[in-house]
């Protein structure tokens, strides 16, 4: 697949799954913007693709959650660029307890990481998409955006908050041409995992590598179907 002279805007970047996902838009020659709050990530990021033969990668360090932040980068994106075709939205935050130790800034950090990034991010590319009439975005809940799980109570609140958002802005955006894909994966063998003190058996879960090609496809199919929805589990951990 040739992208050359699309832009793929990459929320969460830096790490995991937001990672794997711009190099898989790096190899298909897009104009790659990637983005979080942690520079040093994603310059060396940019260095790494960038020497894979795409110069036409743009790294921005800003904080979702930051409402200024996200315009500015916005801004950036349309003066380097021109358009947003693809937004790809990874950025998240997993904190998995028993509700009775969840405190009042967990639960406030959780709707911040993946609630308040993701109206912010929409807020201001969403109108640039609708603009140029054509736009994909792809969104992570996870399955816990979907399925309740035990120590999950306030992590599923936030997830499934953004699915609910989602869903109602592909009613209000699809006639203007945008496409909205949710990616619901089980366990992803991912950083998300290197805090959490809840036993798991990570080498039973999903590779990163797997979530990114999942999230590249629903991106970049075309025709009369939409991705709109997409379960990705484990084999061992079968939902149905």
């Amino acid at each position: 697949m040739n992208l050359e002279g699309k832009t793929v805007l990459i929320v969460g970047a830096g790490r995991g799954i937001g990672r794997c996902v711009a190099e898989l838009f790096s190899q298909a020659n897009a104009n790659v913007v990637i983005t979080s709050r942690n520079i040093a990530e994603l310059l060396e990021l940019e260095y790494k693709l960038n020497s894979k033969g795409n110069p036409n990668i743009l790294a921005i360090e800003a904080d979702a959650a930051n409402q200024t932040d996200v315009k500015n980068l916005v801004e950036a994106v349309r003066k380097k660029f021109g358009s947003i075709d693809y937004l790809i939205h990874t950025a998240g935050l997993g904190i998995l307890k028993p509700f009775g130790e969840l405190t009042l800034q967990n639960f406030n950090d959780l709707i911040d990481a993946n609630v308040r990034t993701a109206f912010n991010v929409f807020q201001a590319v969403l109108p640039v998409m609708a603009e140029q009439k054509f736009g994909r975005v792809v969104a992570v809940p996870g399955i816990l955006g979907k399925a309740p799980m035990m120590q999950a109570s306030a992590y599923c609140a936030a997830k499934y908050a953004l699915t609910g958002m989602v869903k109602c802005l592909k009613d209000e955006y699809k006639r203007f041409g945008i496409r909205f894909s949710l990616m619901h994966f089980g366990g992803v063998d991912s950083t998300f995992w290197d805090n959490i003190t809840m036993k798991v058996q990570r080498d039973k879960m999903l590779s990163v590598e797997a979530a990114a090609k999942a999230i590249f496809f629903a991106a970049t199919q075309e025709g009369e179907g939409v991705m709109s929805e997409i379960v990705l589990m484990p084999e061992n951990h079968q939902l149905v």
